[in-house]
C-alpha cells in the first residue's frame, strides 16, 4: 500500500496531524496506524468486583487506542507557556499560544462549546501563594471533563473516518527509509509513504528510542517526573478549584532547594489504574456531569529529575522506580500521609478508619490480592523512591496541604 502520509499513533498528536492534513488537502491519502482499539471499544475490565486489579491486557484500554492516554483523562487543556512542554522554544511564545487557542477552537466546535474556561488572571491566590512560599503558575484552562472529552474525540473521529484510513490493533514493528520516503512494517506486512509522522506517546517511548537509533536520529534526555497522587476531601481545596479548577503550584524545598509541584488536579474526581508497558500506575479522572462526581479531589505531586551526559535513559530511570513500587506493593500502594510521616505502613483498618475513602476501585472494594492498601512488609510509599525524592514529596505535601487534614489524606503510587 502507498500513502502520501502515514501517522503512527492515534493520540492527540496523531489525531490533530490527520485533522490538519485533511483540512489542508482533501486529495491526500492518509493512514493512521494505532496499536489500540477504536474509541467505542476502549473499556478497562477493572470493576472492583469480578476484576479487582490490572490483568495486563494485550493493549491497555486506558493508555492505548483512539484518543491516546488522555481519552479518559479529566479533559483539561492548558493554554500557557509556563508548563506542559517547550514548544515555544522552537516557534516562539506568541505563536505557541496562538496554536493552543486554535486547538481550543477545534475542541469547542466539536462538542465542547458549553464548557468553561478558567484563568489565573487577576486571582487573589497568587498573593496568598507567595505569602506561603509557593508560586502559582499562570494559565488559562479549558475543562471539558472526562465525559465531554469523550464527545469531542467521538466527533473528531466521525469527521475523519471518511477522509483517513485508520488501522486499529495494528502496532508498527519498524520503520525504514526508502528512496522516495519511508516504509512502515506491521504484522508481517508493509506500507510506503512520502512522509511519516510518529506520535506514539509515553507507552511507545521505548519503541521510539529504538527507531531513532536505527534511523540515526539524534535524541536528548528529557527530564523525568516522579511522584505520587494525593487524594483528599474536595472541600479542602474547593476555594482553589471552584475559581481556578486546575492550579499548578510550585514549592521550593528548604533543604535541597528543589522544586515540587502540583499537577493534573481533578476536583470531585476519581483515581484510576493505568498500565504502561506492564507497569501499573495511577492517574486521575473528573467528570463535568455532577452525577459522576465524588466527594474527593485528587492531584499529582511531582518532582522533576534532569540528567546530564552520559546518562540518557530518563524514562528507564522513572520506570525502574515504578517497577520497584509494583514489586513491593503487588501493584499500586496507598498510604495515609499520617502513616508516611510516622514511618509506618497503612493497614486496611487504618484506612477504613480514615476520613478519606479511596476512590480507586481496586483498592476500595478489593478484599484480597493485588493492589491492596499495603503489603505487610512493604507498605511504605517512600520505599521505592530515592531518599532525596521521598523527602521532597513529603515536604511538598506539608506545604500544599497547609497543615489542614493531611493526616488522613491518601498517597497512591
Amino acid at each position: 500500500m502507498n500513502y502520501d502520509v502515514i501517522i503512527v499513533g492515534a493520540g492527540p498528536g496523531g489525531i490533530f496531524s490527520a485533522y490538519e492534513l485533511a483540512q489542508m488537502d482533501n486529495r491526500l491519502k492518509i493512514a493512521v496506524f494505532e496499536a489500540g482499539v477504536p474509541l467505542k471499544d476502549r473499556h478497562c475490565p477493572i470493576d472492583g468486583k469480578k476484576v479487582k486489579s490490572c490483568i495486563k491486557c494485550k493493549t491497555c484500554a486506558i493508555m492505548n487506542g483512539f484518543g491516546g492516554a488522555g481519552a479518559f483523562s479529566d479533559g483539561k487543556y492548558n493554554i500557557t507557556n509556563d508548563f506542559g512542554g517547550t514548544l515555544y522554544e522552537y516557534i516562539g511564545k506568541e505563536q505557541a499560544l496562538e496554536l493552543m487557542r486554535y486547538v481550543d477552537d477545534i475542541n469547542t466546535s466539536h462538542g465542547g462549546e458549553k464548557t468553561r474556561m478558567y484563568s489565573t488572571a487577576g486571582t487573589q491566590f497568587k498573593k496568598v501563594c507567595l505569602q506561603n512560599k509557593l508560586k502559582l503558575l499562570d494559565a488559562s484552562v479549558r475543562h471539558l471533563g472526562t465525559d465531554i472529552n469523550y464527545v469531542v474525540l467521538e466527533q473528531l473521529y466521525d469527521e475523519l473516518k471518511d477522509k483517513v484510513e485508520f488501522h486499529f490493533n495494528t502496532p508498527v514493528d519498524s520503520l525504514e527509509r526508502t528512496e522516495d520516503g519511508y516504509r512502515v512494517h506491521y504484522n508481517g506486512q508493509s506500507a510506503d509513504c512520502k512522509k511519516c509522522i510518529v506520535s506514539v506517546g509515553r507507552s511507545g517511548s521505548k519503541w521510539m528510542e529504538n527507531i531513532c537509533r536505527e534511523l540515526d536520529i539524534p535524541t536528548k534526555s528529557n527530564r523525568v517526573d516522579i511522584g505520587v497522587r494525593v487524594e483528599l476531601p474536595a472541600v479542602i481545596f474547593s476555594h482553589l478549584t471552584d475559581e481556578l479548577y486546575e492550579s499548578k503550584i510550585v514549592y521550593r524545598t528548604e533543604k535541597f532547594e528543589d522544586n515540587v509541584r502540583t499537577f493534573c488536579m481533578n476536583p470531585y474526581g476519581i483515581v484510576v489504574n493505568e498500565n504502561t508497558n506492564g507497569i501499573v500506575t495511577v492517574n486521575g479522572h473528573s467528570y463535568e456531569d455532577t452525577e459522576h462526581q465524588t466527594e474527593n479531589t485528587n492531584f499529582a505531586l511531582l518532582v522533576a529529575k534532569h540528567f546530564s551526559e552520559p546518562f540518557k535513559d530518563s524514562n528507564g530511570y522513572g520506570e525502574s522506580i515504578a517497577r520497584l513500587s509494583n514489586m513491593l506493593g503487588g501493584g499500586v500502594m496507598v498510604q495515609r500521609f499520617g502513616d508516611l510521616i510516622r514511618g509506618r505502613r497503612s493497614t486496611r483498618q487504618r484506612i477504613s478508619e480514615s476520613y478519606v475513602t479511596p476512590t480507586l476501585a481496586a483498592i476500595r472494594r478489593s478484599g484480597q490480592g493485588k493492589a491492596q492498601y499495603c503489603r505487610k512488609d512493604s507498605g511504605r510509599i517512600s520505599y521505592p523512591y530515592p531518599c532525596r525524592h521521598a523527602r521532597r514529596l513529603e515536604s511538598g505535601t506539608s506545604e500544599t496541604d497547609s497543615g489542614r487534614y493531611h493526616g488522613d489524606d491518601l498517597r497512591t503510587g
